[in-house]
């Protein structure tokens, strides 16, 4: 197995593990870390919206503004940010925006993904950034999870 895969992996798994805090909350199960040049994880985020009562409180955006409070700078072009669910719109632009350099994400979404499955909003003409991105790590965890809080939240 590839190092950078078995990397990938551990720190999918940190953002599961987020994304589980995230959900036994009563938020939908999503959650993000970012990790610096040197390997180590400098913010992390969940779902807050519920909590918070902000609709602009997707784990992406929580551990976007830890990371530039943390680095004191918006730009986090040698970062990495690992998520468990492919970004809608507005993570997909905020990802943009801060320049991250990598995004690893876990399970598509076939109704808001904004990053491959639905819209490419990294690649498109009004991405001002380019954007490395590799999807589907642990995607069959993230997917079960996503399915079960669901299965469980209808009953």
């Amino acid at each position: 197995m590839d190092i950078d895969f078995q990397l990938h992996q551990r720190w999918m798994q940190r953002s599961i593990e987020l994304a589980t805090k995230a959900g036994n909350a009563g938020e939908v199960p999503v959650g993000a870390i970012i990790i610096n040049p040197k390997g180590e994880i400098i913010a992390e985020g969940e779902n807050r919206k519920e909590r918070d009562r902000d609709p602009t409180a997707h784990a992406e955006i929580v551990a976007i503004r830890s990371a530039g409070a943390y680095l004191d700078n918006w730009h986090l072009d040698r970062c990495t940010i690992y998520v468990t669910l492919e970004p809608c719109p507005m993570c997909a632009g905020a990802i943009v925006a801060a320049r991250l350099g990598l995004l690893v994400y876990g399970a598509d979404d076939a109704k808001t993904g904004s990053v491959r499955t639905v819209l490419n909003i990294p690649d498109s003409a009004a991405s001002n950034h380019k954007l490395t991105v590799i999807g589907g790590i642990l995607e069959s965890s993230c997917r079960q999870q996503l399915r079960d809080w669901f299965r469980q939240k209808r009953r």
